[in-house]
């Protein structure tokens, strides 16, 4: 599960508009993955009809669905799931590249990132399938503990396979394919020639070029706020993925005491740092997708120490007293500088 962020596109007007040439917008959209899509292109090619363009986008976001969706119940992802077989599954390339970026992540958090945490997740009341918001007991714990833990998936590359080492591990790929799928809708807009354009799917995205007033497309970080929505910051982003993930839409309290979505799948308890929300910019949105998970999962201390550590551009905003303070490695600053 991820707590996905509605973020706010911004246009700043400049002073001197009467001093530029406007591009045209074009704006596509529609649903997927269980929320929405929107792609904003700027001076779409006269040789590309729009209809023809929305079609294209549509098609390509169903054959990812179809690849790594828990929902479609003949996608590969649910094929391999329900197998019980621990022989060699293939797999398409796509979804291979998608489950091998989540594996590298994880290696990387010491398993903080880890695709076959739905066990936890339902435990705890955290599945669209199970809400039920009881705290488990601890020998349903240590049963689920059993099917949790990345190293038991294997994959091979040629050709494309995955298996799993125990029959009954399942695979959850919702933190990492939202942002596969912003990429493969990036990649065919620049196939076609388009090089400013903006691509969102449930709040994250990735963008080049320039929006319509030919400046830095400028996106906002979200206050991490229960009660309301609101900017924080305002980004300008150019030539990257973006994505933010963060703790506060989705928990529950009992007993005086509060429980996160995001869970340790080490232990299987819910984390309880102070930690809110982070933001990664990324050369893809997938990547950004997976870190933004796995260092929030990682808490305030160790995520921004691994994110200096590994050269990413990651924004935290930490809870002190009934504020937030902001952190950032020093990639974010850099990153910042470049495109203003």
């Amino acid at each position: 599960m991820r707590a996905f962020f509605a973020i706010t596109l911004l246009f700043i007007l400049s002073a001197c508009a009467d001093e530029v040439e406007l591009g045209t917008e074009t704006s596509f959209s529609g649903s997927t993955m269980g929320t929405t899509f929107t792609v904003k292109v700027i001076d779409l090619p006269k040789t590309l009809p729009a209809d023809e363009v929305q079609a294209r986008l549509s098609e390509l976001l169903k054959g990812v669905n179809d690849k790594m969706s828990l929902w479609v119940k003949d996608s590969e992802l649910v094929r391999f799931n329900t197998s019980n077989s621990t022989e060699w599954v293939e797999v398409s390339l796509d979804l291979f590249r998608v489950a091998a970026e989540a594996q590298r992540i994880s290696a990387m958090t010491d398993g903080l990132f880890d695709v076959t945490i739905e066990p936890l997740i339902k435990l705890w009341g955290f599945s669209t399938k199970s809400m039920t918001r009881e705290t488990p007991d601890e020998s349903a714990l240590e049963a689920a503990l059993k099917q949790v833990g990345y190293e038991k998936v294997s994959l091979r590359q040629e050709p494309p396979a995955l298996q799993k080492s125990n029959p009954e591990v399942t695979v959850n790929l919702s933190a990492i394919a939202k942002g596969f799928g912003i990429d493969v809708l990036s990649d065919y807009l620049e196939s076609q020639g388009i090089e400013n354009y903006m691509v969102e799917i449930g709040g994250d995205l990735r963008v080049k070029g320039t929006n319509a007033r030919r400046e830095p497309w400028r996106i906002a970080i979200e206050k991490p706020d229960v009660t309301s929505r609101s900017v924080h910051r305002i980004v300008a982003v150019h030539g990257a993925g973006m994505a933010t993930s963060g703790d506060y839409r989705n928990f529950f309290e009992k007993d005086g005491k509060r429980f996160t979505h995001i869970i340790d799948p080490r232990t299987g308890q819910p984390v309880t740092h102070r930690l809110a929300s982070v933001t990664v910019l990324s050369q893809t949105a997938m990547t950004a997708d997976g870190l933004a998970t796995a260092l929030l999962a990682m808490g305030e201390i160790a995520g921004p120490k691994l994110a200096e550590e590994n050269g990413i551009a990651a924004f935290f905003l930490i809870r002190e007293g009934e504020g937030f303070v902001e952190k950032r490695s020093s990639h974010f600053d850099v990153y910042e500088n470049q495109v203003k």
